[in-house]
Formats: C-alpha cells, sequence, structure tokens
C-alpha cells in the first residue's frame, strides 16, 4: 500500500509521520516519532501505531551531521524498516501570506513566494522549506505537499482581519494572519465528527504549547483567533513575548538602543514564561518550582488566556464549547482548572475529577459551557491533505 510521509520541520527538531494511504478513505499511521537535538547530538526515536519502538539512533556531534543528512538517513530508516512505497511527502508550512488558503503542490514558483514570508516567520518558516529543499534534492521525483498554518483563518471577515494602519501597507499584505490553523482545523473536525449537527457550535480552542494561541470557531469555521501579523503575537508562549504595546516596542529601539535584530531576539526567545520566570520555558519545570517567579509566570499565562477568551466569546456572540488542546492543554490539568476558574462569568464549570483524570469531557454536567479535551494531530491532517490532493492529479 502507498505511505505518505508527514514533516514538521524545526530549528533543533524533525517531527515525522508515515501514513498508509488507500485509494480511498483515510491515511492509516504507520509509524511517527522526531528527532531531537538537531545541531548538538541528534537523537532519533520511531514508533509503531501501537506505541513500540521501531529504531532509535544517535548520532555525535562531529561537524558532519546536518538537516539534510539527518532527513537522509530518515527517509533510508523508512524505506528499509516501514514502508517502501513512498508516494508523497506533506509539509507543516507555518506562514502561506495571503495567497495561499489551500495545501498546495510545491513548485520552485511557490518556494519563492514561501521564502519571501520568512521574515513574517523567522523561528519557522526557514526550517520548513529547508525541509522540502531537502527532499527534492535527496528524491526529487517525490511529490510534496505543503500545508498552510495560516490557511484555516483565510475565511475571516475583514474587520478580524485588518490593521488600523495605512491602506497602502495593508495592500502590500500587512494584516492579521492567524496561525496554529492545522491544528484548529483537525480539532473542528473532531468536533463535526462527536456533534454532526452544531459541529461544537460556538467554540474556543486553546492550542496550548511551547507555542500558544487561541481561535473563536464557528461551527468549525474560524471567525477570529489571537495570533495576528506574525505567530508572536496574543497569549504569552514559551519565549514569545505575545500581544505587546507597540509603544514598548520603540522604547527598546529609541531608549535602550536595541537593534532590530536584538529586539526579535528578545521577543522571539527570551520572553514569554522563560523570561518572566527566569528559570524556563516548560510549564512542567514552572510547575514544579515553588519560586515566586516560577508562580508569577503562570498567573500570567493563565490571565492573558481567560482575558483574551473573553474577547474571543465577544467576537462569537457567546459560548457553546471550550476545548484544550497540544502539549499543555493535554497534560497540565492545574493549568485547565485555572483558567475554567477565571472563565466561571461565560458558564464555565470543571468536574475536578474528570479533570485531573484525564478525561474526554472535564466539565461539571450544571456547566452552561461544555469543556474537552481533544489531542490535537497536525501529522494526520496533513496525511489526509496530502493524500487528497495526490488523488486528485492525473495519473501519467
Amino acid at each position: 500500500m502507498a505511505e505518505i510521509l508527514c514533516l514538521n520541520a524545526g530549528s533543533s527538531s524533525l517531527k515525522f509521520a508515515l501514513y498508509a494511504t488507500p485509494d480511498t478513505g483515510e491515511p492509516t499511521l504507520l509509524a511517527n516519532g522526531k528527532i531531537e537535538n538537531i545541531g548538538l547530538e541528534p537523537h532519533l526515536i520511531a514508533r509503531d501505531a501501537k506505541g513500540e519502538v521501531l529504531a532509535e539512533r544517535r548520532w555525535t556531534k562531529d561537524g558532519t551531521v546536518t538537516h539534510e543528512t539527518l532527513l537522509e538517513d530518515l527517509l533510508r530508516e523508512i524505506e528499509t524498516s516501514v514502508g517502501d512505497d513512498l508516494i508523497g511527502v506533506g509539509h507543516r508550512i507555518v506562514h502561506g501570506g495571503a495567497d495561499h488558503s489551500a495545501p498546495a503542490r510545491v513548485d520552485e514558483a511557490l518556494l519563492a513566494a514561501l521564502e519571501a514570508l520568512c521574515p513574517l516567520a523567522p523561528l519557522h518558516q526557514p526550517h520548513n522549506l529547508a525541509a522540502i529543499r531537502a527532499v527534492s534534492r535527496l528524491r526529487p521525483a517525490l511529490p510534496q505537499v505543503a500545508c498552510f498554518d495560516t490557511g484555516f483563518h483565510h475565511g475571516q471577515l475583514s474587520v478580524a482581519t485588518r490593521l488600523a494602519l495605512p491602506r497602502a501597507l495593508s495592500e502590500e499584505g500587512m494584516r492579521r494572519y492567524g496561525f496554529h490553523g492545522v491544528s484548529y482545523e483537525y480539532i473542528a473536525r473532531q468536533l463535526r465528527s462527536i456533534d454532526p449537527g452544531a459541529g461544537g457550535g460556538r467554540t474556543i480552542a486553546a492550542h496550548l504549547g511551547n507555542g500558544a494561541s487561541l481561535c473563536a470557531m464557528d461551527r468549525g469555521r474560524s471567525i477570529d483567533t489571537t495570533m495576528g501579523f506574525t505567530a508572536l503575537d496574543g497569549l504569552v508562549m514559551g519565549t514569545r513575548s505575545g500581544a505587546l504595546d507597540p509603544g514598548a516596542v520603540l522604547y527598546l529601539f529609541q531608549q535602550k538602543g536595541m537593534t532590530a535584530r536584538e529586539v526579535e531576539h528578545l521577543l522571539y526567545s527570551e520572553s514569554g514564561l522563560l523570561g518572566v520566570s527566569g528559570i524556563s520555558s516548560d510549564m512542567r519545570a514552572l510547575l514544579g518550582s515553588e519560586t515566586a517567579a516560577a508562580q508569577e509566570a503562570i498567573d500570567l499565562f493563565v490571565w492573558q488566556i481567560a482575558r483574551q477568551a473573553g474577547a474571543l466569546a465577544s467576537s462569537l456572540g457567546g459560548l457553546d464549547s471550550f476545548v484544550f488542546t497540544a502539549g499543555i492543554g493535554e497534560n497540565a490539568p492545574e493549568v485547565r482548572a485555572r483558567v475554567a476558574e477565571r472563565l466561571g462569568w461565560l458558564g464555565v464549570e470543571l468536574d475536578v475529577d474528570a479533570n485531573l483524570g484525564g478525561a474526554a469531557v472535564i466539565s461539571a454536567p450544571s456547566s452552561r459551557v461544555e469543556v474537552r479535551v481533544i489531542p490535537t494531530d497536525e501529522e494526520r491532517m496533513i496525511a489526509i491533505h496530502t493524500a487528497d490532493l495526490l488523488r486528485e492529479e492525473p495519473k501519467s
């Protein structure tokens, strides 16, 4: 059976998943895993659909191990150990800009257009595109498909996407785009499966991980979201500041004498939970710490989620359900409880035991808002899009 490889490439890690793709129907997971510590001492671990380890490998730091050599080793491992009929590769691409709202077959024109968007997603886009180029060099005949994190939000009204800047800048592409769209699309799909009629109704989905955002969805359609022009906007994140008074940025330039590169590094890599706590960007470490600074970082994280969820509830005109997803959302019941407490005025009431026990529905029966925990699966969404697009192409 034909297989599709899904890649999510970062600066120091490469997540992957391999799916079997029947002629009709949904892809089936064969294996997934991650290469971590790229640039230091890379570590590959791959597991089958049941979670059993299929392969594990470590590389020493010797100057010859690059993203491309690691990807070549991964392709070889997949083709020899798991699947031998790879028909395509799907990629998560953080920024698709104003022109790319749907998954697209990669060609040189698309690559050039996406390259121009790198300044809008400097932590992600260059690495996403580097993986595409590496696959092109290693397997030039293999079709590749780009799936855009911004795509899910393209149907929003202009009032939700416009920035209050001179119109000429808006016409050049300065607007609110929104991100984490592949994750939100998967959540919307799951909600439709759970409730085919309402599809979750008026829902706020909280993608809470090292990167974090909220999305307001009405019956599975994006209405509003917390990230805007870049993935720096919105909630407090692991190392990113989230929403910031533009005057604060001017202050860093004018009064602190910082360069653009220094400000970029500060806001993307030294702020957020790490900056406030001075300890870690990892919520697990902060929850385990008794320091006042760690507690303040958690308080700020929760405060901003609740504050911005209130704004999204206004955009929706009410709230029927709230979904927690991604690393923190799926695995930190204390954070879920604290967010829910602050959203009590909206009718959110948790079942304490269900929340602590990892139930799918964690709201109390008396809660006016249904609260769910739905594990996200961006790789599956990418596999679905890639399979669908390749099926639609005429056979040679």
